[in-house]
């Protein structure tokens, strides 16, 4: 579950890291005032999207006027911005990036850390790789203070601010085990002129399995940019939004994954990521109506099934075709266990059966470009 910034730097205190003095507000509620605050000010969206200072959702006010005037724009744009979080500018110094995450193929938490913050760190990891700093961190040990120190000195810096990065790193690994995490980020890091380690923006994911651990968190709608993203994740179904042609209802998180590669490089999109194997391979109808919540050209189902069965999972897709009466063409591929009784159910559904997942992935891409359509 992701967090908004105000969430994630509201754990950060918690832990003892410093941020910006704040104030949240929620449309349509905005006081001008920013007692404590002061300006010139920052007024940041709080939304669940990256790049929020390029899609201008961050803005900064000298004046009341102008603070009046960027939550008046924020609040009616189309990003549905519903709160707001003003803070106090810093004078700073330097940024850093710092995050911890999780390394899977280490089974070891990875900090990892960047001279240049306030950037996208994926961008550096490709241009200049050799500025990305990364440090294993074994679970059941944590990390050790010479690890955050190492870190710190390898960023460039000196004296106390090796102290205070180091000190910053310590507590976003806490933060990072105690709330049970796959991310807590924080970029920028600010050292301001006058030497203090500030939290500038904040990112904070938990781990969806660990959320009864934390009740103050619940699922509501304003962390999903869709009904269709909202709703699958009530009902358990791992569900990924898009803009694309393809809605994509797969059974097997790895073959959905390979299928979104498939259909980028035969030059088409993907409208949504949905797979509806393992416990909810018995779920078509539900998984089919979340795919018709979106705009998309085609609904490609692929699916590979050995405990969960291919007959079965063609007999609910032909019922949620029937009871559902979908707008667009379906393409089937169901392969595996009892495939020969899946091949006669969507045969006498009118539907063909298709046997390769890559000729699959072509006449969608094909449908969703305009080249042939109707069920298939």
């Amino acid at each position: 579950m992701k967090l908004f910034e105000y969430q994630a730097k509201e754990i950060f205190r918690k832990y003892g890291i410093k941020t910006p003095a704040g104030m949240l507000f929620e449309k349509p509620d905005f006081d001008t005032t920013f007692e404590g605050i002061g300006y010139p000010a920052v007024i940041k969206s709080q939304v669940l999207r990256g790049g929020r200072g390029k899609a201008g959702l961050i803005r900064f006010a000298g004046n009341w006027k102008e603070a009046a005037a960027a939550a008046d724009d924020l609040y009616k744009s189309e990003h549905n911005v519903s709160k707001l979080l003003v803070e106090k500018t810093v004078d700073i110094r330097k940024e850093i990036y710092l995050s911890v995450t999780i390394d899977p193929e280490a089974a070891a938490a990875l900090v990892i850390a960047c001279a240049d913050g306030g950037v996208e760190v994926e961008a550096i990891a490709k241009a200049a790789p050799e500025k990305i700093l990364r440090e294993r961190i074994d679970i059941e040990r944590g990390i050790l203070p010479f690890q955050a120190k190492i870190i710190a000195f390898s960023l460039g810096l000196e004296g106390d601010e090796i102290k205070g990065v180091s000190s910053t790193i310590m507590k976003l690994y806490s933060a990072f085990r105690g709330y049970d995490a796959e991310l807590a980020e924080i970029n920028p890091l600010f050292i301001t002129r006058d030497g203090d380690v500030i939290a500038g923006d904040g990112k904070f994911v938990i781990d969806d399995a660990m959320l009864s651990a934390h009740p103050e968190y619940s699922i509501g709608r304003e962390y999903f940019e869709s009904d269709a993203e909202y709703e699958a994740a009530l009902d358990g179904i791992p569900y990924l939004q898009f803009d694309g042609g393809i809605s994509l209802m797969c059974a097997g998180a790895g073959l959905t994954t390979a299928v979104y590669d498939l259909i980028s490089d035969e030059g088409g999109s993907v409208a949504n990521y949905l797979e509806f194997g393992g416990p909810n391979y018995r779920r078509a109808k539900r998984a089919m109506e979340l795919c018709l919540k979106n705009d998309s050209k085609v609904i490609l189902i692929v699916t590979f099934g050995t405990i969960a069965r291919a007959d079965v999972m063609a007999e609910g897709i032909v019922e949620a075709i029937k009871e559902l009466k979908p707008r667009v063409p379906i393409v089937t591929c169901i392969r595996g266990t009892n495939e020969e009784e899946a091949v006669a159910i969507l045969k006498a559904a009118g539907l063909e059966p298709i046997f390769d997942t890559e000729e699959a992935v072509r006449k969608a891409v094909a449908i969703s470009n305009g080249v042939s359509g109707g069920h298939v």
